[in-house]
């Protein structure tokens, strides 16, 4: 058997120590204490092993790495690559999620790229991106001698008189259209009323369904396809009386919204073309809170009520009190929670438009002049947003606090791509899920076949990811849940089970108490997931003081 051999190890409690840790296996460091095991585990092992794969990096490449000291030992032979997961605190990037630590988020947006169904975002209405043998294939489907006209539209819901438009069509050749829904004829003079909104369609042609029309079908779609920047409406007549909507590219007919190409990066909440436009991605915004700006309402404003303005030796605060007391007969003695709502929210957010009189004194004379109140919430925003001054910014936050984004409710993507449905759930919806429920949602997730040809290794990866959460006791976390708020036992199981989905082999994995926080039940899970992070082709170095995962090791 192959060991790691530990020679005169002197750090810290370790008083001149060797040691032979036999490799692939799962071993266990354990003692009280001030024993030294993190010392051995992590400060030699661990850290002579990383020292030394970064010793073999290149000189350009070791500049970018922090490179770890040698520690206090004699010789240190067998190590392999080694990986620490360690108890500490998770990440402090706002933009890091259980989703995106384990990739599986990765999985989900190409997932949502391949087989998700766009839908309009203001309408609801399902979207489709059609090429023109499918078109063709819908529209001979139709009962044998149904009468259809081919339109395309050129304007939908627009003001003018579109003259130069109908000349142009003249010209072209083209003999009817379709005007707010009542045909006209483009050999007449068509009148319309430019200040009000119009839908234009130009009639491409006029078919019975039959036997043989695919060629001239083919040719009349591809042409109205070119008028109409590959939007197609397909005018029925008759018994099925009704209207068929073909789009080469992902838009709605009924809002005139143009979908984006769906593809994985629509759905990234770190990349432009996904982010909320209002919240960057974060999901969150930061807002002057009334609580913190009034935090005692039961004081008075002359009593310091407003705290922003409490204790200000400045005249300006106390002269604009003053005037708003003149103007509205505002109590400055009187409690913050028993003024009138009106008062309130004049004082919070300003006097509108309504003006109110100000004064100052200069070389002895009084000035007056009239302008509306800001407001004291408003006032602290504009300081915020033009302050150059980090102390600035600081003391000023002390009154803001943090909510959902209005724009996106905290999903922290775009409308449109909160709009693609995968069984009828868009992906911040499916990443809300717990792990538990979000394992069951892909496991009974209907798909026609060709899509589950497309999304068979990508549901295998999230599946395996998902398993391997459930495995270490994580069935109640969910994807979108920030990695800002999990506690040091829960980032350190998440990292282990991504760990386990890398499928490394011949590496040193060393872990610290992997059981803190962990419910005794759910030991012998964690125990088969150090087993199977074993059984690949690693080395298993944990230090731990729980009975179960250490009459589960091999070695001691």
């Amino acid at each position: 058997m192959n060991y790691i051999t530990v020679r005169g190890a002197c750090l810290h409690n370790l008083k001149n120590i060797n040691i032979a840790i036999p490799r692939d296996r799962l071993v266990i460091i354990t003692g009280v204490s001030g024993s030294g095991k993190s010392s051995l585990a992590f400060d030699t092992i661990y850290a002579e092993g990383q020292r030394r794969y970064v010793e073999s990096l290149s000189t350009y490449a070791r500049q970018f790495i922090g490179q770890m000291d040698k520690p206090d030992v004699e010789s240190i032979e067998g190590l392999s690559p080694a990986i620490a997961i360690e108890q500490r605190s998770a990440s402090h990037n706002p933009r890091s999620t259980v989703g995106t630590v384990t990739e599986i988020y990765d999985y989900l947006r190409l997932l949502f790229a391949r087989v998700g169904v766009p839908h309009c975002h203001r309408c609801g209405r399902e979207i489709k991106s059609q090429t023109v043998d499918a078109m063709i294939d819908q529209v001979t489907a139709l009962p044998e001698n149904t009468r259809i006209q081919i339109l395309a539209p050129l304007a939908k819901g627009k003001k003018g008189e579109f003259q130069k438009e109908f000349a142009r069509l003249r010209k072209e050749g083209y003999a009817r259209v379709r005007v707010d829904e009542e045909m006209c004829d483009l050999s007449e003079e068509i009148v319309l009323d430019k200040n009000k909104r119009h839908d234009i369609e130009v009639v491409v042609d006029r078919l019975v369904v039959r036997e043989g029309i695919g060629a001239r079908l083919r040719d009349s779609l591809e042409t109205g396809l070119a008028l109409s920047e590959g939007v197609i409406k397909i005018l029925v007549q008759g018994d099925n009386k009704g209207e068929l909507f073909f789009s080469e590219r992902y838009a709605c007919d009924e809002c005139g919204i143009s979908v984006p190409h769906v593809e994985p990066r629509i759905f990234s909440f770190n990349n432009p073309y996904g982010a909320c436009p209002e919240c960057g991605g974060l999901g969150t915004k930061n807002f002057f809170d009334p609580e913190l700006v009034i935090p005692d309402p039961d004081l008075s404003i002359r009593e310091g009520a407003i705290a922003p303005w409490k204790n200000r030796r400045s005249i300006y605060f106390h002269r604009i009190l003053e005037a708003l007391s003149n103007h509205y007969g505002v109590d400055m003695d009187r409690p913050f929670r028993e003024l009138p709502g009106s008062t309130k929210k004049i004082l919070l957010y300003g006097s509108g438009d309504e003006a109110i009189e100000f004064y100052f004194d200069r070389r002895g004379r009084r000035y007056f002049y009239h302008r509306p109140f800001e407001g004291i919430i408003p006032s602290l925003e504009r300081r915020y947003r033009e302050a150059e001054s980090g102390d600035v910014r600081a003391d000023l936050s002390r009154y803001m606090n943090i909510t959902d984004c209005p724009a996106c409710g905290g999903a922290r993507l775009r409308p449109e791509s909160l709009s693609v449905l995968v069984q009828g759930m868009n992906i911040d919806q499916v990443s809300r899920l717990s792990i538990r429920r979000s394992a069951a949602f892909f496991r009974d997730l209907t798909l026609s076949e060709q899509q589950k040809t497309i999304a068979a290794p990508i549901l295998k990866e999230i599946g395996e990811r998902l398993r391997f959460l459930l495995d270490v006791g994580m069935d109640y976390l969910s994807l979108a849940r920030s990695s800002q708020t999990l506690s040091g036992g829960e980032w350190q199981r998440i990292r282990l089970a991504t760990q386990i989905g890398s499928g490394l082999v011949g590496v040193l994995y060393v872990l610290d108490e992997p059981t803190i926080g962990l419910h005794p039940r759910d030991n012998l899970r964690l125990t088969a997931t150090l087993e199977r992070l074993r059984d690949l082709g690693n080395t298993v170095l944990v230090v731990e003081h729980d009975a179960t995962i250490i009459n589960a090791s091999d070695y001691i």
